[in-house]
Protein backbone atom coordinates (compact mmCIF):
# COMPACT_ATOMS: atom_id res chain seq x y z
CA UNK A 1 0.00 0.00 0.00
CA UNK A 2 1.48 3.22 -0.74
CA UNK A 3 0.49 7.03 1.00
CA UNK A 4 -0.65 8.75 -2.12
CA UNK A 5 -4.38 8.63 -1.36
CA UNK A 6 -5.39 11.73 -3.76
CA UNK A 7 -4.75 13.12 -7.10
CA UNK A 8 -3.28 16.36 -7.19
CA UNK A 9 -3.34 18.22 -10.52
CA UNK A 10 -0.75 15.72 -12.05
CA UNK A 11 0.11 13.44 -9.42
CA UNK A 12 -1.16 10.08 -7.58
CA UNK A 13 0.23 6.24 -7.28
CA UNK A 14 -1.17 4.33 -10.46
CA UNK A 15 0.20 1.65 -12.70
CA UNK A 16 2.87 3.94 -13.89
CA UNK A 17 1.21 5.55 -16.52
CA UNK A 18 2.63 8.92 -18.14
CA UNK A 19 1.20 11.07 -20.02
CA UNK A 20 3.29 14.24 -20.94
CA UNK A 21 4.22 17.23 -23.04
CA UNK A 22 6.13 19.65 -22.22
CA UNK A 23 7.36 21.07 -25.61
CA UNK A 24 10.87 18.72 -24.85
CA UNK A 25 11.12 15.83 -25.66
CA UNK A 26 13.81 14.14 -23.82
CA UNK A 27 12.59 16.13 -20.86
CA UNK A 28 9.30 14.24 -21.75
CA UNK A 29 10.79 10.92 -21.71
CA UNK A 30 12.81 11.97 -18.57
CA UNK A 31 9.27 12.36 -16.84
CA UNK A 32 7.83 9.44 -18.44
CA UNK A 33 10.19 7.10 -17.56
CA UNK A 34 10.45 8.66 -13.93
CA UNK A 35 6.78 7.75 -13.62
CA UNK A 36 6.76 4.20 -15.17
CA UNK A 37 9.28 3.08 -12.89
CA UNK A 38 7.91 4.72 -9.82
CA UNK A 39 4.72 3.13 -10.52
CA UNK A 40 3.31 6.75 -10.24
CA UNK A 41 0.32 8.37 -13.21
CA UNK A 42 1.27 11.38 -14.27
CA UNK A 43 0.12 14.13 -15.91
CA UNK A 44 1.55 16.78 -17.68
CA UNK A 45 1.33 19.62 -19.78
CA UNK A 46 3.82 23.00 -20.09
CA UNK A 47 3.53 25.33 -22.20
CA UNK A 48 6.34 27.94 -21.51
CA UNK A 49 8.80 30.15 -23.65
CA UNK A 50 10.51 27.70 -25.39
CA UNK A 51 11.22 30.01 -27.86
CA UNK A 52 14.39 31.40 -25.37
CA UNK A 53 15.26 27.71 -23.84
CA UNK A 54 14.08 25.25 -21.51
CA UNK A 55 14.67 26.56 -18.52
CA UNK A 56 11.78 28.19 -17.50
CA UNK A 57 9.66 25.09 -18.45
CA UNK A 58 12.05 22.91 -16.84
CA UNK A 59 11.99 24.85 -13.44
CA UNK A 60 8.33 25.37 -13.75
CA UNK A 61 7.63 21.98 -14.19
CA UNK A 62 9.71 20.75 -11.29
CA UNK A 63 8.32 23.38 -8.81
CA UNK A 64 4.65 21.91 -10.19
CA UNK A 65 5.55 18.70 -9.33
CA UNK A 66 7.09 19.04 -6.49
CA UNK A 67 4.36 21.02 -4.95
CA UNK A 68 2.10 18.05 -5.73
CA UNK A 69 4.58 15.36 -4.37
CA UNK A 70 4.39 17.34 -0.88
CA UNK A 71 -0.02 17.58 -0.94
CA UNK A 72 -0.10 13.81 -2.30
CA UNK A 73 1.99 12.70 0.95
CA UNK A 74 -0.58 14.15 3.48
CA UNK A 75 -0.03 14.09 6.76
CA UNK A 76 3.04 11.57 6.68
CA UNK A 77 1.50 8.65 8.74
CA UNK A 78 2.64 5.46 8.31
CA UNK A 79 5.02 5.94 5.45
CA UNK A 80 8.26 4.15 5.58
CA UNK A 81 9.64 7.75 4.78
CA UNK A 82 13.12 6.62 3.47
CA UNK A 83 13.27 5.09 -0.08
CA UNK A 84 16.58 3.88 -2.21
CA UNK A 85 17.47 2.91 -5.47
CA UNK A 86 20.80 2.28 -7.56
CA UNK A 87 19.54 1.50 -10.63
CA UNK A 88 21.52 0.81 -13.51
CA UNK A 89 21.49 1.57 -17.60
CA UNK A 90 23.87 0.04 -19.80
CA UNK A 91 27.21 1.56 -18.61
CA UNK A 92 25.46 4.42 -16.67
CA UNK A 93 24.80 4.09 -12.83
CA UNK A 94 22.27 6.02 -10.68
CA UNK A 95 21.29 6.12 -7.49
CA UNK A 96 18.78 7.95 -5.70
CA UNK A 97 18.00 8.42 -1.91
CA UNK A 98 15.03 10.22 -0.39
CA UNK A 99 13.84 11.44 2.62
CA UNK A 100 10.33 12.80 3.27
CA UNK A 101 11.38 14.84 6.02
CA UNK A 102 9.70 18.09 5.01
CA UNK A 103 12.72 19.60 4.61
CA UNK A 104 13.47 20.49 1.12
CA UNK A 105 17.40 19.53 0.35
CA UNK A 106 19.77 18.26 -2.83
CA UNK A 107 22.71 16.45 -2.84
CA UNK A 108 24.02 16.08 -6.33
CA UNK A 109 27.14 14.28 -7.61
CA UNK A 110 26.56 13.44 -11.53
CA UNK A 111 29.10 13.57 -14.24
CA UNK A 112 27.93 14.34 -17.32
CA UNK A 113 30.39 14.27 -20.44
CA UNK A 114 28.58 17.21 -21.94
CA UNK A 115 26.61 20.45 -21.80
CA UNK A 116 23.81 18.89 -23.44
CA UNK A 117 21.70 15.74 -23.40
CA UNK A 118 18.66 15.45 -25.84
CA UNK A 119 18.40 19.45 -26.41
CA UNK A 120 18.56 19.63 -22.60
CA UNK A 121 21.13 21.54 -21.01
CA UNK A 122 22.75 19.19 -18.40
CA UNK A 123 22.89 21.96 -15.90
CA UNK A 124 18.67 21.55 -16.30
CA UNK A 125 19.21 18.12 -14.30
CA UNK A 126 19.80 19.55 -11.52
CA UNK A 127 17.83 22.70 -11.34
CA UNK A 128 14.75 20.54 -11.80
CA UNK A 129 15.83 18.24 -9.38
CA UNK A 130 16.72 21.59 -7.00
CA UNK A 131 13.25 23.28 -7.73
CA UNK A 132 11.92 19.39 -7.26
CA UNK A 133 13.42 18.67 -4.20
CA UNK A 134 12.23 22.00 -2.48
CA UNK A 135 8.83 22.30 -3.42
CA UNK A 136 7.98 19.12 -2.41
CA UNK A 137 9.99 18.46 0.88
CA UNK A 138 12.08 16.14 0.70
CA UNK A 139 15.94 15.42 1.01
CA UNK A 140 17.33 14.04 -2.17
CA UNK A 141 20.76 12.89 -2.55
CA UNK A 142 21.62 11.53 -6.35
CA UNK A 143 24.61 10.23 -7.50
CA UNK A 144 25.21 9.19 -11.25
CA UNK A 145 28.20 8.28 -13.48
CA UNK A 146 28.35 6.69 -16.74
CA UNK A 147 29.79 7.31 -20.60
CA UNK A 148 26.65 8.05 -21.70
CA UNK A 149 24.58 11.60 -21.05
CA UNK A 150 21.32 9.85 -21.99
CA UNK A 151 21.88 6.53 -20.25
CA UNK A 152 23.43 8.50 -17.12
CA UNK A 153 19.79 11.18 -17.07
CA UNK A 154 17.48 8.50 -17.43
CA UNK A 155 19.25 5.98 -14.67
CA UNK A 156 18.84 9.37 -12.74
CA UNK A 157 15.18 9.69 -13.35
CA UNK A 158 14.52 5.80 -12.44
CA UNK A 159 16.25 6.04 -9.38
CA UNK A 160 14.29 8.75 -8.56
CA UNK A 161 10.84 7.06 -9.40
CA UNK A 162 11.64 4.07 -7.72
CA UNK A 163 13.14 5.61 -3.95
CA UNK A 164 10.49 7.72 -4.16
CA UNK A 165 7.83 5.32 -4.38
CA UNK A 166 9.71 3.07 -1.84
CA UNK A 167 9.81 5.85 0.78
CA UNK A 168 5.74 6.00 0.25
CA UNK A 169 4.82 2.50 1.74
CA UNK A 170 2.91 2.43 4.79
CA UNK A 171 4.24 0.22 6.87
CA UNK A 172 3.48 1.56 10.07
CA UNK A 173 0.48 3.74 12.05
CA UNK A 174 2.63 6.63 13.43
CA UNK A 175 4.65 9.73 11.94
CA UNK A 176 7.55 8.15 11.59
CA UNK A 177 10.12 10.96 13.50
CA UNK A 178 10.95 10.62 16.96
CA UNK A 179 9.95 14.76 16.85
CA UNK A 180 6.30 13.55 15.87
CA UNK A 181 5.97 15.74 13.22
CA UNK A 182 7.68 15.71 9.60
Amino acid sequence: MYKFPIRFGCFSYDNGAGVVDTGIGFFDHMLVSFAKHGRFGLRVRAVGDLEVDEHHTIEDVGIALGSAIRESFGDRVGIARFGEARIPMDEAIASAVVDVSGRGYLVYDVGFKTSFVGGVGTRMVRHFFESLSSNAGITLHLEAVGEDDHHICEALFKAFGVALRRSAVVDGTGVPSTKGVL
